[in-house]
């Protein structure tokens, strides 16, 4: 998630927000220069093939980290600057705030947590800007971990455990927790046409989503 060529122009967090020295320590970005790895390849050549040949789609990266909150994340990772479509996604949080009033979930940009170089969604994002008759929104379910490590402290010591349930009975109860809203994702794409924002509607959703997510209210 640190591969792809995007320079943040503000002050990201080492090593936290992608380092270059050593593949063996965690958020590696690659040597500078370099191609995308294969995987990253990959995922782009998916959201170009597959996703941009529709009008409309979402993506949902699914993972964990330590956190005392699941995060429903959205570009940018890289800037404090708002989006393009910052009024579509405020549109579609409050779609989900209907539906699912109960729902724990922060939805934010994820500039508002950390900085990152190189983040895989961002690029993906920006390189649909290049079809404006197409809208891509790229979102990253964060699955805050903190409980699981409350109740297995020894999986600190595991580097596949450290932020993911390691007993299969947590993670059956961890992916059921999310199937509701993931099917909500599903149909909020299929129904498209009948929330997303035009004309005056659009900018007094912009407006009140910059109120909201953007520091200083820049954009």
């Amino acid at each position: 998630m640190r591969n792809a060529p995007i320079e943040s122009r503000e002050r990201v967090p080492w090593p936290l927000g992608g380092q270059r020295p050593s593949r063996s320590l965690p958020w590696y970005r690659g040597q500078d220069g370099q191609p995308m790895a294969p995987e990253a390849r990959a995922l782009c050549r998916l959201v170009h093939d597959e996703l941009l040949a529709k009008r409309f789609s979402l993506a949902l990266d699914c993972h964990s980290g330590f956190g005392v909150r699941d995060r429903l994340w959205f570009p940018y990772a890289h800037s404090h600057a708002p989006i393009l479509h910052l009024a579509e996604t405020w549109a579609l949080k409050q779609r989900l705030d209907r539906v699912h009033c109960h729902h724990d979930y922060l939805v934010d940009p994820q500039s508002h947590q950390y900085l990152t170089h190189g983040d895989l969604w961002d690029y993906a994002y920006l390189a649909a800007l290049e079809r404006p008759d197409r809208m891509f929104l790229p979102l990253t379910l964060e699955m805050g971990s903190s409980l699981w490590v409350k109740k297995n402290p020894r999986q600190l010591l595991s580097r596949e455990g450290i932020f993911n349930p390691l007993a299969g009975h947590r993670v059956r109860r961890t992916m059921q927790r999310h199937l509701a809203r993931t099917d909500f994702l599903m149909r909020a794409v299929a129904s498209h046409r009948l929330w997303l924002p035009a004309g005056e509607a659009r900018d007094e959703l912009r407006l009140r989503a910059l109120e909201a997510w953007v520091p200083g209210n820049i954009g």
